[in-house]
C-alpha cells in the first residue's frame, strides 16, 4: 500500500516537473550559458564576456535598460493608486451581482489579446482619433494633437494592460478585512488617512505585493505595447533583445540581455519584499 502511495505521488509531481523543467529551467540555462559565448569564426565560439562588454560600454543599451527599469516601476505605482480603490470598493462595497459584473467589466478588455487592446489604444490616441477630436471640441486645443508615440501613451496602455493583474490580488487580500477593524478606527479618533494607513494598507499588503511583483514582471518583458505606442522613442529593452535575435542574428549577444532583463526584475522583487517585510511564499498564499 504505501508503495501503491509513494508511486502515486511521484506520478503527479511528473507533469509539473516536467512541465517547469523543459519549458522554464532549461532554457534558462542554455540561454545562460549561450550568453557566454563569443563568436571567433563561422559556428565557432569560445567563453568570455564580450556580450556584458558591450552592453557596458554602449550608452544605447544600459541607458534603454536603466529606462526601462524606472519606467517599469513607475507604471508599477500608477496601477496600484488606480486599482486600489477600485480594489477596495468591489471587496467592500459590491454586493452579489453588482460585485460580479465589476469583475467582468475588469476581465472584459482580455477577452481580446495585447496586440488588439494596443491598436484600439492606438486608434483613440492618434491624430485624428477620439480623444484629440475631444480635445478640439472642448476648446482645450486649436486643432489635431498627436497623442501617441511619446512615454505618456507607453505608460497609459502598460498601467491598462496591468489593471486586472493588481485589482484580482488586492480584492483576494482586502475580502478578509473585517468593516469593524475600520469602526475602530474611526472611535479611536483616526482620520481616513490614519485609517487607511495604519488598518487598510497592512491588511491588504500581500496583495499589493503579489499585484506589484505581476504587474513589474509584465511591464518590464513587454514588448507589443512598448514599440507600437512608444514608436521609435520607445527605447524598451525588449526592442533591443529582439534586434539582437531577429534582426542582427548575434543570440549570444540577446541571451546575455535576457538575462540581464532576468536579473533587474529578479533584483527589484527582492528589493521590494525586503523593503515591506513580506515573504514571497506567504504573499503568494494570503493574496
Amino acid at each position: 500500500m504505501m508503495r501503491a502511495r509513494g508511486l502515486a505521488f511521484w506520478l503527479l509531481l511528473l507533469p509539473p516537473v516536467l512541465w517547469l523543467g523543459l519549458l522554464l529551467i532549461v532554457p534558462h540555462v542554455e540561454i545562460a550559458i549561450l550568453s557566454f559565448s563569443e563568436r571567433v569564426g563561422p559556428r565557432l565560439y569560445r567563453f568570455g564576456f564580450a556580450n556584458y562588454l558591450a552592453f557596458l560600454t554602449e550608452p544605447l543599451y544600459w541607458r534603454t535598460f536603466a529606462r526601462t527599469a524606472v519606467m517599469s516601476i513607475a507604471v508599477t505605482a500608477i496601477t496600484l493608486v488606480v486599482a486600489f480603490p477600485v480594489a477596495f470598493y468591489i471587496a467592500k462595497a459590491a454586493r452579489g451581482v453588482s460585485k460580479a459584473v465589476l469583475f467582468l467589466l475588469c476581465l472584459l478588455p482580455f477577452w481580446a489579446s495585447e496586440l488588439v487592446r494596443t491598436l484600439g489604444w492606438m486608434i483613440l490616441l492618434r491624430e485624428t482619433g477620439l480623444v484629440s477630436a475631444l480635445l478640439q471640441a472642448t476648446g482645450l486645443s486649436a486643432g489635431p494633437v498627436e497623442l501617441l508615440y511619446n512615454d505618456g501613451a507607453v505608460i497609459v496602455g502598460l498601467v491598462y494592460g496591468g489593471l486586472l493583474f493588481m485589482v484580482v490580488p488586492l480584492v483576494n487580500a482586502l475580502d478578509s478585512l473585517d468593516f469593524s477593524l475600520i469602526e475602530a478606527g474611526f472611535d479611536l479618533g483616526g482620520s481616513r488617512i490614519d485609517v487607511l494607513r495604519r488598518v487598510v494598507i497592512p491588511h491588504a499588503m500581500p496583495g499589493i505585493v503579489a499585484g506589484s511583483i505581476v504587474v513589474f514582471m509584465l511591464t518590464a518583458g513587454n514588448f507589443v505595447t512598448a514599440a507600437l505606442l512608444g514608436g521609435k522613442n520607445g527605447l524598451w529593452f525588449t526592442e533591443q533583445i529582439y534586434a539582437q535575435f531577429i534582426v542582427r542574428f548575434n543570440w549570444p549577444q540577446g541571451a546575455a540581455f535576457g538575462l540581464l532583463l532576468l536579473l533587474l526584475s529578479s533584483a527589484i522583487v527582492w528589493i521590494g519584499l525586503k523593503l515591506t517585510g513580506q515573504g514571497f511564499g506567504e504573499t503568494m498564499r494570503r493574496s
